[in-house]
């Protein structure tokens, strides 16, 4: 049975320390609460807590994602709304938790709050799947006693952020499935389709037009050093992805998609809409200015803009307002600029900055219809004309050989 450490303040006042067996940690703060112990700090053993770590390394079940994490959210407003505390309402969500290693941080955040923690606390030591806004917008709401109206907050934020990012999805899947069948067809014509005819074309190589000797050396090339092929594809895409996790490649990439002729509106409007959104929430929930600033670049998607939000923050921090430096940037549009001023000047930035991501919101749904509206014409004109051009190069030669004999 896994042994825990533990912290407590006695009957009389004074400080102990020890350690007991349980199964788990909630288990481990009843038993101490049943010897009339205020449990201040509760942690596994060393050998404990490497055991649960081989435990976690060895597990193949997939953690928690945003879906799940919005579900919880909503799940324990509702029940904190009910009257229900957050360590019971904590309890009945784990149970119907499907996730293991979910339901295992669930008991860990109440296993800390019945030690004396503030929930915010308990869900600080898990920053991968509650961010720092989800934090900041929960530390508000402690502070000001508004704890199930926040988590409404952050579930609607949560939820507007999974729309989103099934619309940019959905805009890439159907360009996705023409690009892979329009490669597929075509290494399908050049490997099993073109080496057929080759025995036709034997010996009259000379007489064969550009095009069909193109694709025949290019099919010998690909039926006899596929593997080349296969290696060369591999590490492209593999260098690829590892340049844009670089902090140059990142900066690269980033402003690489603000500039491509096609998607560039749509990005644009993602990255405003979610730092306006962003940017509005964390205002509207009593978060200070330079801690809203910081998490708003954090949270952008895109480095080029958050080096802008920085450089705001920086601004703000020696006193200055924010358009004052929003108004060196071309990143926003200089109507958004203008309607943060006035939202500055007038005290309510953040129902302005609401009212103005909502409207980027639904222009960021009509950048994705068009760009989807224009790629999808555009891969089939692509597909078609490759499959074409080898068609041709097939049946050109033939219909010369054809006019020659008859002739």
């Amino acid at each position: 049975m896994p042994q825990y450490s533990y912290q407590a303040r006695n009957g009389s006042g004074g400080v102990e320390a020890g350690g007991v067996a349980a199964a788990d940690a909630a288990t481990a703060a009843a038993m101490l609460r049943g010897k009339g112990l205020h449990v201040m700090q509760l942690a596994p053993t060393t050998s404990a807590a490497r055991l649960a770590s081989l435990g976690e390394k060895l597990s193949w079940t997939s953690g928690p994602g945003k879906k799940e994490i919005l579900d919880f959210t909503t799940q324990l407003a509702v029940m904190v709304r009910a009257g229900i505390s957050i360590r019971q309402a904590l309890d009945g969500i784990s149970e119907q938790t499907t996730n293991v290693k979910f339901k295992k941080i669930l008991l860990q955040i109440k296993a800390d709050i019945e030690s004396g923690r503030q929930f915010s606390e308990a869900i600080s030591k898990h920053p991968k799947l509650f961010g720092p806004l989800y934090l900041s917008m929960v530390r508000a709401s402690e502070m000001s006693g508004a704890f199930a109206r926040m988590l409404d907050r952050i579930a609607t934020y949560l939820q507007q952020e999974l729309e989103t990012r099934k619309l940019v999805v959905g805009a890439s899947i159907y360009p996705g499935i023409i690009a892979t069948m329009a490669i597929s067809v075509t290494v399908f014509l050049l490997t099993f389709v073109l080496p057929r005819f080759a025995g036709v074309f034997e010996g009259k190589e000379e007489a064969l037009p550009g095009p069909t000797k193109f694709l025949m050396s290019l099919s010998d090339f690909m039926v006899s050093y596929w593997w080349v092929i296969l290696i060369m594809a591999t590490a492209a895409i593999g260098g690829f992805l590892m340049f844009v996790r670089t902090e140059l490649g990142g900066f690269w990439w980033d402003r690489a998609k603000l500039s491509m002729p096609v998607a560039k509106r749509m990005f644009r409007a993602l990255y405003i809409s979610r730092s306006l959104h962003t940017m509005g929430e964390l205002l509207n929930a009593g978060v200070p200015m330079l801690d809203t600033l910081a998490i708003t670049g954090d949270i952008s998607g895109n480095r080029l803009f958050r080096r802008m939000w920085r450089s705001v923050h920086s601004s703000v921090r020696q006193g200055r307002k924010i358009q004052t430096q929003l108004s060196k940037s071309n990143l926003l549009p200089k109507s958004v600029i203008q309607m943060v001023a006035a939202g500055e000047d007038s005290g309510k930035l953040g129902e302005v900055l609401d009212e103005v991501s909502d409207y980027y919101h639904r222009v960021l749904r009509d950048a994705i219809k068009a760009v989807t509206s224009m790629i999808e014409p555009l891969m089939i004109v692509l597909m078609g004309s490759v499959v074409g051009f080898i068609a041709m190069a097939i049946i050109l030669p033939i219909f010369k050989m054809s006019s020659l004999v008859s002739g």
